[in-house]
């Protein structure tokens, strides 16, 4: 069955153009359903050097791209976000934090409706901080849970609060798992994940500009987390999974246990190795999707 995108906006049906302004992209400029029209999976990540690693990466595994081979960023004309695109595969650069991704999900969301895309899965690959894990462990979240641990996303909206389920899809989270056992490379975990609008007090830390709380109340709060079901702290997971109402999943490497310290401290090729998990779980998983496995 063909699944799709819907839009909740009347208002988009009035207009004779869209501008996605921030991807430098257009109805009137640009022909969505020749460009994307293929898309059947969108990567997102918070760095756009991480997004083209993982084009070339996923272009490799599937055989549809030559060993060193450049990869053209789509939103070249803006310096806000990048794409990259090979075969069905999107993938997309967010920024850091709740507003960055958001107004990235606005815009990709209308791209894949005005592409006429259908059966889309999106998956966001990160970093985050671990909470009662060993560095490098994959943490597969189950549901976001804000600061208090609600599993909620919370926006005003006209002066008014609006309330947004943070749930992700159960059955690809329990795909990825799978995944994970036949790679049998790295730890993988499926957990909640906190989404805070902060590094450093929204996460509390102790090494930051301001900070007027103890080490003890810090490792209470961060153990009540991890009794609630938190396994790991970012800052993207839930306007994520309230805005995507597709196939979404959230897959973050730990790169530190935030029980035992605040900084990362491991060397660079280490963090190198780390951030390299995800993109090898939705890798294989893309790969298994498409028969290639």
């Amino acid at each position: 069955r063909e699944n799709f995108i819907h839009l909740c906006n009347p208002h988009l049906e009035k207009m004779k153009e869209d501008i996605l302004y921030h991807f430098a992209l257009g109805t009137g400029t640009h022909d969505f359903p020749a460009l994307f029209g293929d898309v059947k999976f969108v990567c997102v990540g918070g760095s756009p050097s991480r997004m083209k690693a993982f084009i070339a990466y996923i272009a490799e595994e599937l055989g549809l791209g030559s060993p060193g081979g450049d990869y053209p960023n789509i939103c070249a004309g803006t310096d806000r976000y990048a794409m990259y695109k090979v075969g069905p595969v999107l993938s997309v650069s967010h920024g850091m934090g709740i507003p960055s991704i958001s107004i990235m999900l606005h815009e990709l969301i209308k791209l894949l409706y005005h592409a006429k895309c259908s059966n889309i899965t999106i998956i966001r690959i990160g970093t985050s901080g671990g909470i009662g894990l060993e560095p490098g462990s994959v943490v597969i979240t189950r549901q976001s849970v804000d600061a208090t641990f609600k599993p909620q996303f919370e926006q005003v909206v006209l002066g008014k609060t609006i309330i947004r389920s943070t749930n992700l899809d159960e059955q690809l989270t329990k795909e990825l798992m799978q995944c994970s056992k036949e790679i049998g490379e790295f730890n993988t975990v499926i957990g909640n994940t906190m989404c805070t609008l902060d590094f450093y007090e929204g996460q509390g830390r102790l090494d930051g500009a301001i900070c007027l709380y103890n080490e003890e109340e810090k490792l209470q709060y961060l153990k009540e987390a991890y009794d609630s079901g938190v396994r790991n702290i970012e800052m993207e997971s839930s306007v994520f999974a309230a805005m995507c109402n597709l196939s979404a999943a959230v897959v973050c490497v730990t790169l530190l246990n935030r029980l035992e310290g605040d900084q990362i401290s491991s060397s660079h090729d280490v963090l190198v190795e780390y951030q390299q998990r995800p993109q090898k779980l939705v890798g294989y998983f893309i790969k298994k999707s498409l028969g290639k496995v």
